[in-house]
């Protein structure tokens, strides 16, 4: 059987390379019109749920005891940190805090292509695939920008806090499980400890609430690319057999890809922007490592 170098030096050949260049570009284009589209319709809306949520902190109110329905760009559906952050905010004009938060969105996103490599080929490219869903993440102020940034960093503390601002990002963590790296995946454990006891140290009311707040019914009606909405036993067996890719072959080349991949697909509510976090997987935490030179995603400067 070919090995998976074989596989990855045909990505390397001219005609694929004008292949994914040019559904790049097609993606760049896409990603323009989504752009504008959510500029010019719904600038900013999910930055409602955030500062709505941080402003029921401010007034003593239940963190999850919300008038917005599941199906609302309002709708506080997240672990509590994220609300404490915003406390400060909430205490501004609404207009106010969105335009710093989008500020804080547009460095995280900088830092994301620091990350991934400012002269690395594959982040341009994979960039222009996923310009749809990082224009609408963007354009509406989502937590999401956030999310992806501290994905790409690939420490066990950066996955940790995300997985306290959006909760399935904890299964990247099946990178180091899947590699028996238990010094990474103790890390992990015990961010995700601590900043637990920091988001009840800071607000106890909510982070107990949150404990039971989760359901599928939050998946709500949306335009759901999940396999949930055509059938949950198959989105469930998927992401069981996903997870057992994952964990079989997170020594490989590939294994940090399949990780990110499956903290974004495993989501019963999943909607396009979301997918914007995949573009954390192009640099994995080892590129670096002279055994994954021939990777994609470990190729820094264009041949």
């Amino acid at each position: 059987m070919p090995s998976m170098s074989r596989y990855l030096a045909l990505l390397d050949t001219p005609r694929v390379q004008f292949v994914l260049i040019a559904a790049s570009v097609l993606g760049l284009i896409i990603g323009l019109e989504t752009l504008i589209l959510h500029l010019t319709t719904d600038p900013l809306a999910d930055v409602h749920a955030y500062y709505d949520a941080g402003a029921r902190l401010n007034a003593g109110l239940p963190l999850y005891d919300q008038p917005a329905g599941t199906d609302d760009a309002a709708f506080y559906r997240y672990p509590p940190l994220l609300a404490v952050a915003f406390r400060p905010l909430a205490l501004l004009p609404f207009q106010t805090a969105a335009l710093i938060w989008e500020g804080l969105l547009l460095v995280l996103f900088a830092g994301t292509i620091v990350r991934t490599g400012v002269r690395n080929r594959w982040t341009w490219i994979v960039l222009g695939w996923l310009a749809a869903p990082v224009a609408w993440s963007l354009a509406i102020g989502q937590a999401q920008v956030a999310v992806t940034f501290l994905v790409a960093l690939g420490a066990p503390w950066a996955i940790a806090f995300a997985a306290h601002l959006k909760i399935l990002p904890a299964l990247v963590a099946v990178y180091w499980l899947g590699r028996r790296d238990w010094r990474a995946f103790g890390r992990f454990i015990a961010w995700g400890a601590g900043l637990l006891a920091l988001s009840f140290a800071l607000e106890p009311t909510g982070t107990i609430a949150f404990l039971g707040f989760p359901d599928l019914g939050q998946v709500g009606g949306v335009e759901n690319r999940s396999l949930y909405a055509i059938s949950p036993w198959l989105w469930a067996a998927f992401v069981a057999g996903f997870l057992a890719v994952a964990l079989r072959y997170a020594p490989s080349r590939i294994g940090w890809h399949l990780a990110v991949a499956l903290s974004v697909f495993a989501n019963p509510r999943l909607l396009m922007y979301q997918l914007s976090t995949l573009l954390a997987a192009v640099r994995p935490p080892d590129a670096d490592d002279p055994s994954t030179a021939d990777s994609p995603a470990a190729t820094e400067a264009p041949r």
